[in-house]
């Protein structure tokens, strides 16, 4: 169920923060239970890639570990966990909301097709877990009833896009020669082109954030343009990330990256305390 995967799920609280719903209790509460809806879908796409790719993985040096491609977890017993928890998952989604309960299915679909399939195909690989990021994002959003700004919804694209990117980078040159053996659609892509890629989304994930702090609509929304005082977060957030792919060999996994390395650790501490404090601030 890797619930140190779980972080990823923390975008649903996006539309909680920046719709200004972040001291309404009500909300709040609505909110932290999409979030656990969240990670037991995820858990279950965990359990279904797993169970997919149990040769490739006994190939990663990392991966081989995983309790399903040890034989440590029968894989009977996998997939009737995965049910159970897709089941529990989707049915508490609409409980929240019919709303909330259709983005929880339409992630869980397109996840599951990405481990039978997309998964294999260059570029739409990767797009495809940058459109798991932005659903979560738009399901937190729908489930506390606010409206996501465009530009938000674009940020949150780009940002898991360049994860995804530097994800699949990692793996190349960590597998080498055996690249292609784990995952057949890095095959596809070469150090130099992942370079180019990434090199593109790191831009755009900075103006879009630029963007968005000045945009008039957030002004107006939040009566403030202080927003664009916390650039240098994810300026250096990305800086920091792009160094410990390049130089340190890391990136493979983004969610160990957040939880081990303490400057982006920080880095992401600071800037959500920044942000709530512009946006709730007594000041405001």
């Amino acid at each position: 169920m890797r619930p140190r995967q779980w972080t990823k799920n923390l975008f649903v609280f996006a539309g909680l923060i920046f719709g200004d719903k972040l001291l309404d209790r009500g909300s709040v509460a609505i909110a932290i239970a999409a979030f656990f809806a969240f990670c037991l879908l995820s858990s279950t796409v965990y359990l279904i890639n797993d169970i997919r790719d149990r040769e490739g993985d006994r190939r990663h040096p990392m991966k081989s570990r995983r309790p399903i491609a040890s034989g440590a977890l029968p894989v009977g017993l996998a997939s009737a966990w995965a049910v159970v928890l897709a089941t529990v998952a989707l049915a508490s989604a609409f409980l929240i909301g019919p709303g909330f309960g259709l983005v929880a299915t339409a992630y869980l679909l397109l996840l599951s097709a990405y481990s039978f399939v997309i998964k294999h195909v260059v570029i739409l690989d990767v797009l495809t877990l940058s459109g798991g990021f932005v659903l979560r994002a738009a399901g937190g959003a729908v489930a506390v009833g606010v409206e996501f700004s465009h530009w938000l919804l674009l940020l949150m694209l780009l940002g898991a896009l360049f994860l995804a990117l530097s994800k699949r980078r990692a793996e190349l040159v960590t597998l080498a020669e055996d690249a292609s053996a784990h995952r057949p659609s890095l095959a596809d892509y070469s150090p130099y082109l992942l370079d180019q890629m990434i090199g593109v989304v790191t831009a755009s994930t900075l103006l879009a954030y630029a963007f968005y702090t000045i945009n008039p609509e957030t002004v107006a929304k939040f009566n403030t343009d202080r927003l664009l005082w916390t650039v240098p977060f994810p300026l250096y957030g990305i800086f920091r990330y792009l160094y410990l792919v390049h130089q340190c060999a890391g990136g493979g996994n983004p969610s160990d990256t957040l939880l081990e390395d303490r400057p982006i650790l920080i880095c992401v501490a600071l800037w959500g305390a920044s942000v709530i404090a512009i946006l709730y601030g007594p000041w405001r």
